[in-house]
């Protein structure tokens, strides 16, 4: 049977703390666990070979003579003895000075078999008698809405692996935000603890508004005339119209903050951020000849 490094299975080195051979040990053998992974013979053999491995790295002693005697550690009591002899041969012992040698052969197909019958006993950990448990596998959910959809807090329900799931879709959420629902996944293995359900968002700006976090940002475009003069102008907020004074002179990409008039605070339902509005000043076209004149006189007032 071929030779396993026990520590490359666990994808540690030989430097490994015992602390990390148990949280090594520990995620592998979820991962691989044959509840978790039904029909799946290479998965059933990895996880053979981590909890081997484990069996071995996770005892001082076994441990202590796989780093000495490798594939032969369970051998290490007959190469103690040889070298025991050796030490008294040199030494003159054995009175009579006869030789004894170690002749048994190192049969490999021997190696690697004591966890071969682990699935028959219900994967079983050595010296508890109880299996070890595991926490049920996470599920992956992805849920679109629009911007529009996400300003207030809704309840929405999702149908996941068959089961309908009813959540609160919380006010302010964004983009690629992924939250967890607690308990919500596969069911625990061996009596472990349920998997959690995870959902990404993936909102849509339905509007024209620019969103960051909680503020929002909108051009509007100004006459002419009132950003010279000055006067008033209405304009889109997220939910309604806000009417603003535009300081005369205005120059072209002004910005002015509504505050309180941007998108909801995440979970804060009630808290809003700001709205920056940019003006956009647009020139006058198809000028008429008088409109000319006349601009043609302020052109000579202004020199």
């Amino acid at each position: 049977m071929e030779f396993i490094d026990y520590y490359k299975t666990l994808g540690l080195d030989k430097s490994a703390t015992k602390a990390a051979i148990k949280k090594a040990y520990r995620k592998l053998a979820r991962k691989y666990h044959p509840d978790l992974n039904p029909d799946d013979d290479s998965a059933k053999k990895r996880f053979q070979q981590i909890n081997e491995a484990n069996e071995v790295l996770s005892d001082p002693e076994k441990r202590k003579k796989y780093d000495e005697y490798g594939k032969d550690w369970q051998h290490a009591e007959h190469f103690e003895q040889q070298k025991q002899q050796q030490r008294s041969y040199a030494g003159g012992g054995f009175g009579g000075g006869q030789r004894q040698s170690y002749s048994g052969s190192f049969d490999d197909d021997n190696f690697s078999d004591f966890f071969e019958q682990m699935f028959g006993g219900g994967a079983r950990s050595r010296g508890t008698g109880r299996s070890p448990q595991f926490k049920g596998q996470d599920f992956n959910a992805e849920l679109q809405l629009n911007l529009t959809d996400v300003y207030t807090s809704h309840k929405q329900t999702l149908t996941v692996n068959g089961k309908n799931i009813r959540l609160t879709i919380p006010a302010g959420v964004e983009n690629g935000q992924t939250i967890k629902i607690a308990g919500h996944g596969g069911p625990g293995v061996q009596g472990g603890p349920k998997g959690d359900l995870f959902i990404t968002f993936k909102i849509a700006n339905n509007t024209k508004f620019k969103r960051e976090k909680e503020n929002l940002y909108s051009s509007v475009d100004l006459d002419f005339y009132t950003a010279l003069l000055g006067g008033e102008v209405t304009v889109d907020t997220f939910n309604g119209k806000a009417k603003l004074t535009v300081k005369p002179e205005t120059q072209n990409g002004t910005r002015v903050k509504l505050k309180g008039k941007g998108f909801t605070k995440y979970k804060k339902e009630g808290h809003f951020g700001d709205l920056f509005i940019t003006y956009d000043i647009k020139i006058p076209t198809n000028l008429s000849s008088r409109e000319k004149e006349l601009y043609t006189e302020l052109q000579k007032l202004r020199s």
